[in-house]
Order: C-alpha cells, then structure tokens, then sequence
C-alpha cells in the first residue's frame, strides 16, 4: 500500500472518551504502512464463567453488571435466552413494558455518546471540560438530557444501572397511573432540549470518508423499527433466526486483542445505530425520518463517522416512540395482576426445564447476544455472550487501513485524531468486549 515518502509513528495509549482500554497503533517507513492496528488491551471479565452454576433466574442480575452504561439492554438480553431456555412466552404487556426500557436505554446512552465523547471532536476541544466556559447552554441541556432519562428509568425498574423489577416473566412492581404521569410529564419536558438537539446536530461537520461494509442488525416482518425483538440480518442479504446467531458472527482469535473478532460475508461487518438505520430506517418514527432528511443521512451510508449522527436519529425515534407506549398504557391502564412476586418461581408459576436459549437484543452499540444451556434444575451448564464491541472491532481496523492512505500527508496531529474520532464513532464499549483470555498450562 504505497502513500507519500514519509515516516510515521502513532501510538495513542488508552484512547480517551470510549469506555474501556483500547490503544491505536500506526507505523509508516519509507512511505510504506507496516502497521495500522487497533488493540483492545483490557483484561478478560470472564463474566461467562461467573454464570456457570447459577441459577437462570439470577442471570439478569449478574449480567446486568457487565456494563454501567447498558445495564438495561443486558437485563433484557439475558431476560430472553433464559425465557427462551424455559419456554416462556412473555405477556404482550410485559413486552411493551420492555420496549419502552429500551428506548430509555438508548436515550441515555445515545445522549451521552453524542454530547459528552463525540461533540468535543467537533467543536474543537480535547474534552467535555472547555466547553463548560465556551459552550454553557450545550453542557446544561446534555446534562439536563441525562438526568431526565435516568429519572425516567429510575420510575420504570428502580433504577437505571443496575435495574432492579425487571425479571423473567415480568415484572416485580408495575408502573402505576401516577408514574405513568411522572414519565409522559419528563419526557414532554424534554421536547425543547430535543430541538435544540437537532439543532446543534445539523451545525456539526463530520469527516468525509467512506468504505463500503456490511452492516447487521436485526430485522423483522413487522412494521415497527425492531430493537427487542427479529431475525438477524445484513445489507448482503443474509438473514439468520436468533437461534443461528453463531453463523452470523463467526468469532475468531486474534493474539493482539483481547476481545474476539467477528465476520460474516466480508472481512468484517458494523453493528450499531448505523446499521440499524441502513436496514430499517423505513420503520422509523416519522419524527425520526424527518430528522434524518434534515440532517441528510440517507441509506445505505458507508461513513462510519456519520454513526453519531445516525444516534441522533434513533434518539428522536425512541423519544416519540416511548411517548407513544406511554399514552397508550395511560388510555388502556395496566392489569396488575400480572405483576410478578419475587420467588413465585419457588412456588411453580413458572415451570424449569432443561433447554437452550437465545436472546438477541438491540442495544446502542449494535445486536447483543446471551446465549444459555441450563439443566433441569434451571441451572446455567453454560453462558456465551457476544457483545456489539467485539463485533466491531474487525471493521475499525479495515476502516484505518483505508483512512490511513487517505490521510497520510495531513498533520501528524490531524492524523491521530481522525483515528481517534474513528474509533469514537463506533461507540466502544471495550471492556464488555473482552472475553479473550490466553491460557497456557504448564505440566
């Protein structure tokens, strides 16, 4: 791959506002790239052994402390594959109850990414801090934006990391009217701080690039923007049930990284909100379709950068559409009598069998796997969770070998940064990522 006559040597310890430890490596001699990777160094969690020898039951409350920032989206995951294992079909409005979960998850988690890690990037400024003293009003509304979806959390399970009521076959404590009021009352409270959003978004520049992916996310025969609940698919027509969710992911090692690799059709592939939006954005909320046509994202787009801006469209989404459940279970009310006891599985209200299950969850950062066996005790024999991270980490590392070239005769600092921003882009969540964990036995 020949660039200009330079040399060049990049390394960027621990790149900052991403969760987790992650270093970007770049070394150019002669004009020749030798080196342009992306290590994950975090140390392995080992989260999948924890759950060996557990009971399914607990699984949500273990695996929700994977992460701090998608404790909801794996409480939902694990939620799935152990009611699967079971053979529990969840009440329609206990789905709807975890729809709406959802769209406070990604609220929280997409505000955060585009306001406190990807905006500096844009405005020009090393961090969040600056921008307390050069951009006041932007700090207090992301702040404010924050703060009102882990309220809103808080009302619907207890509490947002963490979250406490929601449980296989249920819930254990079901909203009443008045936290019906409370959530329909914060969120109508945030439409200004929404058009200011849309606002700032459209005054952000991002970076020119493109490399052509595929993308997977899940996919459903339904009309709504699917996120809980589909079928896996990609932009190259690949379409897996959950239960396949191996062929579609294809982990692999590689002894840089800490996390696995994934690929499908392709050397590697993208999950998350751009993803979701190259293969769903016709079952976007109207609202949401027209903050994509004002701020020009059209599918299928192949610029990684513009994920962030795809994040802005799926937080208008999530925002009408959580409203919209919202006023529904205010029309319709709740049957309380589907709220479930803590213990009632000691009692048989829901019988244990022996079985395999799959849950396959949207989460911010793309499809989440949890993959269980469990015996006729409901015991968990083994755990496998394929996190959206580790997915991505294949496509960051062909992204920078198409940037680099491109790239090559911009500053030094420039350069660093735009690989930086790249990998800002996709969200990482590396620590979640890393399962990886080189044993060798000595005799």
């Amino acid at each position: 791959m020949a660039t200009t006559n330079k040399n060049l040597d990049i390394k960027v310890e621990y790149v900052t506002r991403v969760e987790g430890h992650g270093n970007i490596v770049v070394n150019v001699k002669d004009g020749k790239i030798e080196k342009c990777e992306f290590h994950v160094v975090e140390s392995p969690r080992l989260f999948e052994g924890m759950l060996r020898g557990r009971s399914v039951f607990e699984a949500q409350h273990i695996t929700s402390r994977i992460c701090g920032i998608c404790s909801c989206g794996h409480t939902l995951a694990s939620i799935q594959a152990a009611e699967d294992a079971l053979g529990v079909v969840p009440a329609p409005q206990t789905t709807k109850l975890r729809k709406l979960l959802l769209d406070y998850e990604f609220l929280d988690s997409h505000i955060l990414h585009v306001y406190l890690l990807a905006a500096p990037d844009l405005l020009g400024v090393p961090s969040f801090m600056p921008l307390i003293q050069t951009q006041n009003a932007v700090v207090r509304r992301a702040l404010r934006m924050k703060k009102a979806a882990n309220d809103l959390c808080d009302i619907l399970v207890g509490r947002h990391v963490h979250p406490i009521s929601a449980i296989v076959g249920g819930f254990t404590k079901l909203p009443k009217p008045g936290d019906i009021e409370a959530q329909i009352k914060i969120l109508e409270g945030m439409a200004p701080d929404m058009a200011e959003t849309l606002k700032l978004a459209k005054a952000l520049k991002f970076p020119d690039f493109r490399r052509e992916t595929e993308y997977v996310a899940l996919v459903s025969d339904e009309a709504e923007y699917p996120l809980l609940e589909g079928d896996i698919g990609s932009t190259d027509g690949k379409r897996f049930t959950k239960k396949d969710y191996r062929k579609a992911t294809n982990e692999f090692i590689d002894p840089r990284s800490s996390a696995k690799f994934t690929r499908l059709s392709r050397e590697s592939f993208f999950v998350g909100a751009l993803a979701r939006f190259n293969l769903n954005s016709g079952k976007l909320r109207p609202e949401a379709k027209a903050a994509a046509a004002e701020l020009g994202l059209k599918p299928v787009c192949h610029n990684p950068y513009l994920n962030t801006v795809a994040q802005i469209v799926e937080i208008v989404h999530c925002y009408y559409h959580a409203l919209e459940l919202l006023k529904d279970l205010k029309k319709n009310g709740l049957d309380y009598g589907q709220q479930v006891t803590v213990g009632a599985n000691e009692k048989g209200v829901i019988p244990v069998r022996a079985g395999n299950g799959v849950g396959a969850v949207e989460v911010p950062r793309g499809v989440l796997y949890h993959n269980y066996d469990i015996d006729k005790a409901g015991l968990i024999k083994r755990a496998n969770c394929i996190i959206p991270t580790n997915q991505n980490i294949n496509n960051i590392e062909y992204d920078f070998a198409k940037l680099l070239p491109e790239i090559i005769t911009m500053p030094r600092d420039t350069i660093r940064l735009r690989l930086e921003m790249l990998v800002r882009a996709y969200d990482p969540c590396i620590s979640c990522s890393a399962h990886y964990l080189d044993v060798k036995f000595v005799d």
